[in-house]
This record gives structure tokens, sequence and C-alpha cells, in this order.
């Protein structure tokens, strides 16, 4: 398929693929495409694997007017890979898929006149990994930083390993919005406790978060208390949730008060109604934040870096249980949430700006293959295993080992049957009996 022209692109709405490996990562990779690329035609497409999201999970992220298939990463790769098929691949996955990926186009785009614009970035807080996490996404035209924040720091670790900083551009959270915070007369005072499936990790911690919430709510019988649930159990998300609430709920002495539910949708629906958010670290709060709905990190647990809740040093929102029970309301320092890109009264709307030019600058160049800084000779002794994963050869070809032919006939049919039942096993495994024996071990 030839390559179009300008002039023949400014007929057409855009096209954009999106490649999500959870819900998360589909809320943040569809609505930064839209917001890139307004009236754009994108096309979903969430990888298969261990957190590939249910319609349900789909439904709450709250996405809207995208197409969405599963494939696998070679079916991603040949779809991607046919030149013309879209303007811009945005890569919206954990670090090292992206990796893979980026050496998959690279490979499959090889004499090709023109490539899409390449896209990838955070889905929220980045509070962990900081550097390995950016070096595999290097390589992507544009590393979307959500904050200014994040952009200084993005750019000194590129910088400080003899990385291009180019690809470095300052927008925002995508899904940021909805009605600025104000109180009602009309509904009780409602406390919202946003869950995270893999902070706090032990049950015991999980255990007292839950207990804290509806002893709140027993504290405050005016109040209504919320705990917004990200997935159900058997369903999975960005972090694999081994001791889910819903679970915990059932077991806890004398249950949840009459005025402390469990609560799933769309966050922003659930914001709509909230007087005081509280969480852990979640990026709910960020969107809460930039609402002016006053929000709470617990420091319950203590202050530390495996929590994320260290993010929030600064912020003005550290407090505990405790002094939520005796009435305090955190008040956010506005400098702190301009520098995290969540200032309410910020010109939020220009954020993607600087995206959107970037991309318009690239679309019609020729632009030059796509050089990561994991190569052969920079990692030789990482690379080829993040490629190994995702069925790739060092070179980024497709591996020999991994390579299956068209599958047609009775022996492709069969092929495919063993494949699903082959995903069905390993999620069950993954979901069900792997935390149960992690479980036991500890006990």
């Amino acid at each position: 398929m030839p390559s179009a022209t300008p002039s023949e692109s400014a007929e057409r709405p855009l096209r954009l693929a999106v490649l999500a490996d959870s819900d998360t990562r589909w809320k943040w990779g569809a609505l930064t495409a839209q917001r890139l690329a307004p009236g754009a035609v994108i096309d979903g497409l969430l990888l298969r694997g261990r957190a590939t999201p249910t319609a349900r999970q789909l439904q709450d992220t709250g996405v809207r007017g995208a197409q969405v298939r599963e494939v696998s990463a070679d079916g991603f790769l040949a779809a991607a890979g046919v030149e013309g098929a879209y303007d811009v691949v945005v890569l919206s996955c954990v670090g090292g898929t992206v990796q893979a990926m980026l050496h998959g186009l690279a490979h499959r785009w090889q004499g090709h006149a023109r490539r899409p614009v390449v896209v990838t970035g955070y889905v929220g807080v980045v509070y962990e990994k900081l550097a390995d996490g950016l070096l595999l996404r290097h390589g992507a035209d544009l590393v979307l930083a959500n904050s200014a924040y994040d952009a200084d720091r993005f750019r000194t670790v590129y910088a400080g390993v003899g990385a291009d900083t180019d690809s470095v551009v300052e927008c925002a959270l995508p899904f940021l919005g909805g009605a600025p915070y104000a109180p009602s007369d009309e509904r009780p005072y409602t406390v919202t406790f946003a869950v995270q499936p893999s902070v706090p990790e032990t049950r015991k911690d999980r255990l007292y978060l839950l207990q804290r919430a509806a002893a709140h709510a027993r504290f405050h019988p005016e109040r209504e208390v919320l705990i917004k649930l990200r997935s159900k159990p058997g369903e999975h998300t960005t972090h694999v949730e081994e001791l889910p609430y819903q679970r915990l709920a059932d077991r806890l002495p004398g249950g949840l008060p009459a005025n402390c539910r469990l609560v799933y949708g769309h966050m922003g629906q659930v914001l709509d109604r909230t007087d005081l958010l509280v969480t852990v670290s979640s990026t709910a709060a960020l969107e809460s934040l930039h609402r002016n709905i006053p929000t709470a990190i617990l420091t319950d647990l203590g202050v530390r870096e495996p929590l994320g809740n260290h993010h929030f040093v600064g912020s003005g929102c550290l407090t505990s249980w405790d002094r939520l029970d005796a009435g305090e309301v955190p008040r956010a320092d506005r400098e702190w949430t301009a520098r995290q890109g969540v200032a309410a009264d910020g010109p939020y709307e220009a954020a993607f700006d600087a995206a959107r030019k970037r991309i318009a600058g690239l679309l019609y160049d020729d632009l030059p293959p796509l050089t990561p800084f994991y190569t052969a000779t920079t990692a030789p002794g990482y690379l080829p295993g993040i490629l190994a994963r995702h069925g790739l050869a060092p070179d980024g070809s497709p591996s020999p080992s991994a390579a299956e032919g068209p599958g047609s006939g009775v022996g492709g049919a069969a092929r495919r049957v063993v494949r699903r039942a082959a995903r069905g096993a390993y999620r069950q495994g993954v979901q069900r009996v792997a935390p149960v024996i992690r479980r036991m071990g500890q006990l």
C-alpha cells in the first residue's frame, strides 16, 4: 500500500493504532490518541496475555469511539507493518513490550518509503523503575511526560546515559477533566477510598486499610464511604491483585456498615459524587486533585517507595485515617500540583499542543529508522531475552522457534484450539492457582 501524501491525508482523518496490554493502559493509550488527534480513526489492539481486559473493564475505562480487537504480538506487528496502514502508532504497554515492539516495527518497516510516528509514555505516577522503564521506551519518536516534573526527570535519565533527549515531550494525563469540585447539600458527604491492586501487598496491610475505611463509616454515620474497586475477582489490571478487597470484605467481622459499600465503574463518575478522595498512591489522586477535590494520601503504613506515596511528599496531602476520623481535610499545595500537571486552574486543554505540533511536523517527514538505546551492542545480555519473550530474534525479526504458518486447514484449526486452551490455562494459573501457592508459602 503506497503511503499517503500530505494533500491526500488532509482529505481523510488520521488513522491511529493503539496497542495496550491492560485496562489502565488502554485507557491511557486511547484517550491520549484522542487528545493528540481529535477526530482520528482509532484502531484498538489489545495484546493477548495475563491482563487482557474484559468487556466490563473496557466499559469502565470510559473510552468511546474506538474499534477494539485482541491480537498477539505478531498479529500487531503484522497489522502495523503494512505500509500506509497507520499514521501514528501509540504503544501503551509495559516497558519490555514497548522495547520489543520498537525492534519488531523497525524490522517490519525496513525499505518503507514512510513509516508512522511512534508514541509511548506512562499511564500515571512514575514512582519506581524510572531508569529501566525509560530506557525500555527509548526509540519512540515521542516519549510523553505527564508533567513538567516528569519531563525533567526523563531528560536527565536519557542525557545521563548518552541517549537522545529530543523525544521527551511534556503533556498531561489524558483522562483529567470533569466538573470542578463543589460541595452539595443534596447528598451525604462522601468519602471515596480508591484501592490499588498491588499496593499494599500483604493481607495484613490490605485488611488494615479496609477495616479503617469501615471504622471511618461507623465513626461518621452521617457520611457515605465508598470503596472504589478496580476489578472483580478473576479479572486483572496492570498489576496482579492476589488479595481482592471483595474477598477481604466478605470475611470482615461484622461486615461493612450500612453507609459503607463497594463500588465499581468509571472513576470520573465516582469522583462526581466525592467530597474526599482517600488512597495510598493511586493515580486517582491526580484526577481528584485536578478537580480540586480534597485528597488524602495515607501515611498509616509509612511513607515508603514500595507504596508509591513518597511521590506525594510536598503535596500537602499526606495524612492518616486518625486525622481523617478527627475531621481533617487536606489542602493541596498549588505549586506542587502545578508542577505535577494537575493544577485545578491550569491551562489543561493546551497541555497537548506541543505533542500535536511535534506529530504534525513528523507526519510527512522521511523519518529515519527507529533506533532504540538498547541494541545488541549496548545491552547484549538484556535485550535478547526481552525480544525472545515476544517471539522475536535479536534483530527484531520473527524468531524461527516462534514462527507459525497461516494456520489453514485441520492442522491450523487444531493449533488455534490448543493455543486458546493454553491461554485459558495460563490465565487460570496466574489468577487463581499462583496466589494460593504464594499464600500457603507464607503460612
